[in-house]
């Protein structure tokens, strides 16, 4: 074991995996060499297949004193592909070095790697947003490319590097990687495609911010425009994203659906919240969050699962999830499935309600209606892509939905960016939003605890 390894908690032995690959939706378990592993060979068939990474607690620690400023190396044992580059002969110090060199790449195209985002304790944001108890503000606006949205695709390349070491791929030209998106995680994928020397086809709305639009351009992404199509639902972007998926683009998004592993990336936010409520020596109590397509909810609320599970974290935080009124597909599919729940919250119980709508997809979740516009423009997917793993959060911990107007996100961004001086865009601050508004219904009782993510920088 490697000076690092003994800082960061119990390894996986050599040639046994310590995660599995599994569909939440039919249970299928993905072979252990696939090197894209992304989606359920039985998707498409009505029911919800997303793959999850599912940890093995007896065989790993959580890694509570790593010292490593990176993320990916700090929590590098509990990954899929640290546990397949283990199992298939790669030593530790190898995928340390793997992580490393990438994250170096990253830099010298974006200017900074990936660190260890700041969680702060803001007492007058706190008492002015409601949360009485205190409130813990997760700024993730000085991440590469200026959003979360990077976390989630820096896991993806980090798998491919080590599929590609081991000799998994298959012979011949690497296939396009492929994104739909109209900010953050276009310009997120740009970033860490071009780090990793890999083409990638981003599709984009009609309303696609200029600014955002050019910066890809710079960093050679192959960039088509979707326009609405009359008598067609659904976003024109993740159709075509679908189109190119079935061409034999890999799909380097941060739509759980399409690329399950996308989540895992995501988790090390997740995992830094516990580092800093394992460092306070405080728990919490609410944790809001913005939802679009849904992977930060399913990352964040996963990862802390995880430390419940290998008991470093005593129990969840209520998890609460926020939409715009421009669009809630996650609040509607929601509340479909607590219809069918009834006043019951029993686990098993939940996870019936839960099984019975992903066997019935189109029963919950399906496109909006109308156009969504919103101040918020970042989380106004048409459909939560991750839908059933955050109902399933919000249930399992007691949280809920919450819709918010625009004058409460302007609200909340003010004071946000008022009291913290971040730099933080109205997606961004959409949790605050959300948190006021629970609140002010009474939600959030006044003495206690509540975090929220800043997501986004203004641009």
């Amino acid at each position: 074991m490697t000076a690092a390894a003994a800082h960061m908690g119990r390894l996986p032995q050599a040639n046994r995996l310590a995660s599995r690959l599994v569909c939440g939706g039919c249970g299928t378990v993905l072979a252990p060499a696939d090197p894209y592993p992304f989606r359920c060979p039985h998707a498409g068939d009505g029911r919800d297949h997303v793959v999850r990474r599912v940890l093995e607690p007896g065989m790993l620690s959580f890694p509570t004193d790593s010292g490593d400023p990176n993320p990916f190396v700090a929590y590098r044992s509990l990954f899929h592909s640290h546990h397949l580059a283990l199992a298939h002969g790669m030593s530790d110090d190898d995928y340390v070095s793997l992580v490393r060199a990438l994250d170096g790449r990253v830099a010298d195209v974006d200017g900074r790697g990936f660190r260890a985002t700041p969680a702060t304790e803001y007492p007058d944001l706190a008492r002015r947003s409601g949360a009485g108890g205190g409130l813990v503000v997760k700024d993730e606006t000085a991440n590469v490319s200026g959003s979360h949205k990077a976390r989630h695709l820096f896991g993806l390349l980090v798998h491919l590097e080590v599929v590609g070491a081991l000799g998994l791929i298959p012979p011949g030209p690497l296939p396009d990687l492929a994104i739909a998106s109209c900010g953050n995680a276009a310009l997120a994928a740009a970033v860490v495609a071009k780090a990793g020397g890999r083409r990638l086809q981003v599709f984009v709305p009609t309303d696609a911010d200029e600014g955002v639009v050019t910066a890809l351009a710079a960093h050679g992404a192959e960039i088509t425009v979707c326009a609405r199509q009359s008598g067609t639902s659904g976003d024109p972007t993740y159709l075509a994203l679908q189109e190119a998926i079935g061409r034999g683009a890999l799909p380097f998004t941060c739509q759980g659906n399409e690329n399950g592993l996308a989540i895992e990336g995501g988790e090390t936010l997740g995992y830094e919240l516990v580092a800093t409520l394992l460092g306070s020596g405080k728990s919490l109590d609410h944790l809001v969050i913005q939802v679009g397509g849904g992977a930060l909810a399913s990352a964040v609320a996963q990862a802390l699962e995880e430390a419940v599970g290998l008991e470093v974290l005593g129990h969840m935080p209520k998890i609460h999830t926020v939409q715009t009124e421009g669009a809630w597909p996650l609040k509607r599919a929601y509340d479909r499935v607590t219809r069918h729940l009834g006043q019951s919250r029993d686990k098993g119980a939940i996870k019936a309600a839960i099984g019975s709508a992903a066997r019935d997809r189109g029963d919950y979740m399906w496109p909006w209606e109308t156009t969504p516009h919103s101040i918020a423009h970042g989380i106004l997917d048409d459909e939560t892509y991750d839908w059933v793993a955050v109902v399933e959060a919000m249930l399992s911990s007691g949280g809920q939905p919450v819709v918010v107007s625009e004058e409460q996100l302007v609200e909340a961004n003010r004071l946000g960016a008022e009291v913290t001086g971040i730099k933080v865009d109205e997606t961004g601050s959409a949790g605050l939003a959300g948190l006021m508004a629970l609140a002010r219904a009474g939600v959030i009782g006044s003495d206690e605890r509540c975090a929220v993510l800043f997501t986004g920088v203004r641009r």
